[in-house]
């Protein structure tokens, strides 16, 4: 059984998030506030966190980092605020995915149910395939083991970030849009993710990368879209 934390300083909205994901047979975990959303980290094994951005004495943007610290799990940001910048900047933060709210119970449940399914993937064989060693120069992917190694150093990657990655390794030479990578990530329809691939990008790059601004494995086709130069 999957764990959830659920972090909101409105004990409405948990319990609400709480009927709902309890109902798909979720094992449901609660906070209020950053603070104890850490605690709990601590002493309880949680594959997916819910965090609001809002909340006392430690926000979601700062709660974030400090998990980002050690911990690769899920995090799906709530927010009220609409505004692309608030989105990405928790992405930027280290965020998988964000809901604004007021958000329907169903599309959370699909996201929930998406990520885990990629997290789960991620963090071991799945039997479908194994000794699948994709190289690109020095960037190697080892997706038996879920490992990244550049030059021999090993890369802490998100499991989109990852599976973005393997996307393009994949299909080196292959130009890939953002519509295209978005789709094939998130298993929905693309509207309006240019920035939320375009945040991704840039921290895969930032780990694969000597000099991001210059990257030799991830390159950019100026209006056409991304893809791992072939080598």
């Amino acid at each position: 059984m999957h764990s959830i934390l659920v972090c909101d300083d409105d004990k409405e909205i948990v319990e609400a998030i709480e009927i709902y994901l309890s109902q798909e047979g979720y094992r449901i975990l609660k906070a209020y506030d950053g603070m104890e959303a850490l605690r709990i980290l601590e002493t309880e094994e949680v594959n997916l966190l819910i965090l609001d951005v809002m909340m006392p004495r430690l926000d979601g943007i700062r709660t974030t980092l400090k998990i980002r610290e050690k911990n690769s799990i899920p995090i799906i940001i709530l927010s009220a605020k609409s505004e692309d910048a608030d989105k990405i900047l928790g992405l930027n933060v280290g965020a998988d995915d964000y809901v604004t709210k007021p958000f329907s119970p169903l599309e959370l449940v699909a996201r929930v149910k998406s990520h885990l399914r990629r997290y789960t993937q991620f963090g071991g064989n799945t039997g479908h395939e194994t000794d699948k060693i994709y190289e690109a120069g020095g960037l190697r992917m080892n997706d038996d083991l879920k490992e990244v190694t550049v030059d021999g150093e090993q890369v802490k990657l998100t499991p989109i970030e990852y599976n973005i990655l393997r996307l393009l390794i994949k299909n080196q030479g292959r130009v890939f849009s953002i519509n295209q990578i978005y789709e094939s990530i998130w298993n929905e329809e693309a509207i309006g993710a240019d920035n939320t691939v375009a945040v991704h990008i840039r921290h895969i790059r930032e780990k694969i990368e000597i000099n991001p601004k210059d990257p030799r494995y991830l390159k950019v086709v100026w209006g056409v879209g991304y893809k791992i130069e072939k080598m």
